[in-house]
């Protein structure tokens, strides 16, 4: 997607801007979560900043994809490392690596002076997992959280709001499922452009 000519710079730039947005709400989340969740708020973190660099719809000059490879490579060692913890890391790691393959086609396509150059194959079945998770996410994210009960003879700003639940006040479980589901539309729409 990164340098490619696009009539609809303005939805790229909003890519930018969610993408964006969504690694900062995890940088922030890392600094207050205990020591087991900060490594996975940094990495989806690492993972917003790249695919937000990643969605800028103008080049970054002849070095930019060198230095998204680099980046994303770490990002993907980093989620290795992360698979210590158990299974459900897996997305992570599968996150970083489309991000590597997306910087791999990046740079390939830089060097013969057109745009992406991806394999179809991979690109097929990384927008079928895709697809897959963000339709799951966005269903479970729908049907999470409960209702909070409406107080006797009230219908004010207390009455039933749903998607209250989740961890912690405001229902912070549904905001790291909606970020995490942002990020994954967001891949989705990257790698429709390789």
């Amino acid at each position: 997607m990164h340098g490619s000519a696009t009539p609809l710079s303005a939805s790229a730039w909003l890519l930018v801007l969610l993408c964006a947005v969504s690694g900062a709400y995890c940088l922030l989340r890392a600094r207050r979560a205990d020591r087991r969740a900060r490594g996975m708020a940094a990495g989806e973190a690492v993972m917003g900043f790249g695919m937000a660099a990643m969605a800028v719809p103008s080049g970054t000059g002849p070095w930019g994809p060198q230095i998204l490879l680099a980046v994303c490579c770490g990002a993907s060692l980093h989620a290795l490392w992360l698979l210590r913890g158990g299974v459900h890391h897996a997305h992570h790691l599968v996150g970083t690596l489309s991000m590597v393959y997306m910087a791999v086609a990046m740079t390939a396509g830089s060097g013969h002076g057109h745009g992406q150059a991806g394999l179809p194959v991979v690109t097929g079945l990384l927008l079928l997992y895709y697809a897959g998770y963000v339709l799951l996410g966005g269903a479970r994210l729908v049907t999470a959280g409960g209702v909070l009960p409406v107080p006797a003879g009230d219908g004010g700003p207390g009455a039933a709001r749903p998607g209250a639940g989740g961890t912690g006040a405001g229902g912070t479980g549904e905001l790291v499922r909606a970020c995490r589901l942002a990020m994954a539309t967001g891949m989705l729409a990257m790698l429709l452009g390789v």
